[in-house]
């Protein structure tokens, strides 16, 4: 059996390194955010303002697919968002311009991010298990831009498309501010992107011996009102689009459950 890699540290070296790896990892988010400087008005008006458009590629598919199933429209088929989006504070703007610059470094360098994360617990895992330094970046990345793009294109919209056309007079104007706006979609596209990672943090907590299938299969009851309480925080509060963000969520804590089990398989194997 391949043994781990013995290396003594201090716990004030393994604080040194978690230190250099907060700093590395800060670096490349400020660097991505300023190349990101070139390319604002992209990021600003077609994905930060894409989905006040009703026009939106989502609108028109799920109109589209509540017409072939026959299912009244009239929410889902948006035409118009009669609300405005304002600025009420004197640097709100430059604000929000640099917050959405970093954002975009985090998300887009995350994958160095993890690779950072990797060189950090690397001498705690197997020999076998540090060859796998690849599979775990490209795995990781991927279920993370699969989460940004789900909160982007579907958790987002949603929540646009009921708060822009809910009104319970009309002598009231939706006048939304753009801190509100910005925050709605930064928190949807990160919680998102960061939930789509449980098969990778079922896999660490289970090779820790903090998580066994078994305990995930017996708290599957547990974990789908904690999945319905998330889904009705990061969404608007109408059944269709909890049922829409809940069933991923509850797709991926099952194949946690496969992934614990895998694992917990092959640590037999290798005693």
């Amino acid at each position: 059996m391949a043994k781990k890699e013995l290396k003594e540290m201090s716990f004030l070296d393994h604080l040194e390194e978690l230190r250099w790896l907060l700093v590395r990892s800060t670096l490349a988010i400020i660097i991505i955010a300023c190349a990101a400087y070139f390319i604002d008005d992209f990021i600003f008006n077609q994905i930060i303002f894409g989905p006040k458009d009703p026009n939106f590629i989502t609108y028109k598919f799920f109109c589209e697919v509540t017409r072939f199933f026959g299912v009244d429209d009239t929410y889902a088929c948006a035409t118009d968002f009669s609300f405005i989006i304002q600025n009420t504070e004197v640097g709100g703007q430059f604000s929000i311009y640099l917050w959405i610059l970093i954002t975009t470094g985090f998300v887009l360098g995350f994958p160095y991010i993890l690779w950072e994360l990797w060189k950090f617990i690397r001498p705690a895992l197997y020999e076998n298990e540090r060859k796998k330094a690849g599979l775990f970046i490209v795995v990781s990345s991927l279920l993370f831009f699969i989460g940004v793009l789900f909160g982007y294109f579907i958790i987002v919209p949603l929540t646009i498309n009921f708060f822009a056309t809910f009104n319970v007079s009309d002598t009231i104007i939706n006048q939304f501010t753009v801190d509100s706006y910005i925050s709605m979609i930064k928190t949807s596209v990160i919680v998102s992107g960061l939930v789509f990672e449980l098969p990778i943090i079922i896999y660490f907590l289970t090779k820790l011996g903090l998580v066994t299938p078994n305990f995930l299969r017996k708290y599957r009851r547990a974990a789908i009102v904690i999945i319905l309480i998330i889904a009705a925080i990061v969404t608007p509060p109408d059944i269709p689009s909890q049922v829409i963000v809940s069933i991923p969520i509850m797709v991926l804590y099952e194949v946690s459950i496969l992934i614990s089990a895998t694992v917990v398989k092959k640590e037999k194997e290798n005693v």
